[in-house]
């Protein structure tokens, strides 16, 4: 099979003839929005991110004042919500100016990706400390500890790194290749945190274009438009902000799964299973592809023992390789166990996740021991995840297989307890490449956008401890809130009342045109 046909009905055939008029309709006032909010986040970045305590930045005077007194750090508050929330605005009104989905929009889109991706460049990290974490692992590396088997504790003066301390006792999650990445960077930059975090973004901005390339390359296999695809995904705040501003070894992972996706789609499987296995050795979750690039590989019409010779001949490459990784490093496949790490915590927006609390908090009215039920019920919630991606795998049909696989990694990320805002950008790749219609589906994706970017806002905030005592009344929990209140407002006024945007939350779409006539 080298093109699989339109997997949801998108249009995919021109339905409105080019005309002299501009395909894009005065791009230019949504990207100087969009790069204005990108530089309010970065303002605010320097009061309320996220910075190493051994951070020299810390000793800037911009830098104090920002942090330690109550009007920096409320102003950067202030500047973070609504540059998130401009940023949102913009990518929906860039959308609108659309009105071909040609080449001028595909250019529109990749000057939004630089113009909104470049002040994100230079942020303090924001709403996740996780690149800490890939500072203390790859210094667990250089100091000869198996960061397999040892927390970031075992390190001298660690909690100085700035991780989260829900990694000073567990293990890596993450495969081989990212070991060496985590190893080089901490290597080559001496363990300085600014430095470190500018090549881990570097390392990001590699995964994203990657999916630059191949997005639309894979969107124009199934029949998708590629440039509408592009911008669903690549010029999408949450995007931008989850792979720049958050600095997420994600935007590697989905970026190489994406290009060996393309390559075994079109018949050069070995090099597209090489991919899909480094991308495995970023973060070991895209292992879920294998089965499907098997029955790509075996071809439509394969019997049940082609299948599942072709499954052997996949998982034997994949697995030979990850081997033969961890031969080199020496540390074998210890990711395995790390991988329990995020998913022992849940979170109350997930369905599974707030499922659980609530059988929890009825079973401890009983004196039940209700989070020993609650874990049952996340246990359960697994399972059927991997009985959705069974029927996957065994049920549909063959032309569906790319979105046969968006499904069931679909049921990985919303049947488990916790979603981060990074899991729900694993998919709108997947969706957008097989097919977002301009219905409830794209209106769907509006609101999961606006939602993980409210919450995103809110959610993660360094708030110096000085600030937090009960004579200044600036605590955590008040920033928080402050940060949500105007964060939510914006998306309010977005979605009910400003006159350009309300429409693609309520009113029914019109026609879109795909294509170009040529």
């Amino acid at each position: 099979m080298t093109a699989p046909v339109p997997a949801t009905g998108e249009m995919a055939a021109d339905t409105i003839p080019a005309t002299a008029a501009a395909e894009v309709d005065n791009a230019r006032s949504p990207l100087i929005a969009g790069f204005i909010g990108s530089v309010f986040m970065m303002i605010g970045s320097l009061g309320v991110g996220w910075l190493a305590p051994v951070s020299e930045l810390r000793r800037m005077p911009l830098f104090i004042w920002m942090r330690t007194e109550a009007f920096g750090v409320a102003l950067s508050i202030v500047l973070l919500a609504i540059g998130g929330m401009l940023l949102v605005r913009a990518w929906l009104r860039l959308g609108q100016r659309v009105r071909v989905w040609g080449l001028q929009a595909r250019r529109a889109t990749l000057q939004a990706v630089v113009a909104w991706g470049l002040p994100m460049m230079f942020t303090v990290p924001l709403f996740s400390r996780d690149v800490y974490a890939y500072i203390g692992q790859g210094r667990l590396m250089v100091e000869g500890f198996n960061p397999y088997e040892n927390g970031i504790s075992a390190l001298s003066n660690y909690f100085q790194l700035g991780a989260d301390k829900m990694w000073t006792e567990a293990p890596v999650p993450y495969g081989q290749l990212f070991l060496w990445i985590e190893q080089f960077i901490v290597w080559s930059t001496n363990v300085q945190p600014e430095a470190s975090v500018m090549l881990f973004r570097l390392a990001a901005v590699i995964g994203i274009v990657l999916c630059i390339v191949y997005v639309p390359k894979l969107a124009d296999l199934h029949g998708v438009n590629p440039h509408r695809a592009l911008w669903l995904t690549a010029a999408n705040p949450l995007f931008l902000t989850n792979f720049i501003a958050s600095v997420h070894n994600d935007a590697l992972m989905i970026g190489l799964a994406l290009a060996g996706l393309y390559y075994c789609a079109t018949r050069r499987v070995v090099l597209g299973i090489v991919l899909v296995t480094l991308s495995i050795s970023v973060k070991p979750i895209t292992i879920v592809f294998l089965p499907f690039i098997g029955l790509l590989w075996a071809g439509k019409d394969a019997s049940w023992p082609r299948k599942f010779l072709f499954w052997g001949l996949t998982a034997g490459l994949s697995l030979a390789l990850l081997f033969a990784m961890s031969r080199v490093n020496g540390f074998g496949f210890g990711w395995i166990n790390g991988l329990s790490a995020p998913g022992s915590i849940w979170i109350w927006y997930a369905p599974v996740g707030l499922m659980g609390l609530v059988v929890a908090s009825i079973a401890n009215a009983f004196g039940l021991d209700g989070w020993g039920l609650a874990k049952w019920v996340y246990d359960a919630g697994k399972l059927l995840a991997v009985g959705i991606i069974a029927w996957q795998i065994f049920r549909g049909d063959h032309d569906r297989l790319m979105r046969r696989l968006t499904l069931g990694f679909a049921a990985v990320v919303l049947l488990a307890p916790m979603i981060q805002s990074w899991y729900v950008v694993w998919l709108i790749p997947l969706f957008a490449v097989t097919g977002i219609r301009d219905d409830w589906q794209v209106k769907a994706l509006y609101f999961i956008v606006s939602f993980f970017m409210v919450y995103a806002i809110s959610d993660q905030l360094e708030v110096f401890p000085y600030l937090q005592t009960e004579d200044l009344g600036l605590a955590l929990a008040l920033a928080r809130n402050g940060a949500a209140i105007i964060a939510l407002m914006f998306a309010l006024y977005l979605i009910f009342l400003d006159p350009r945007t309300k429409q693609l939350f309520s009113k029914p779409d019109q026609p879109v045109t795909t294509r170009p006539v040529i």
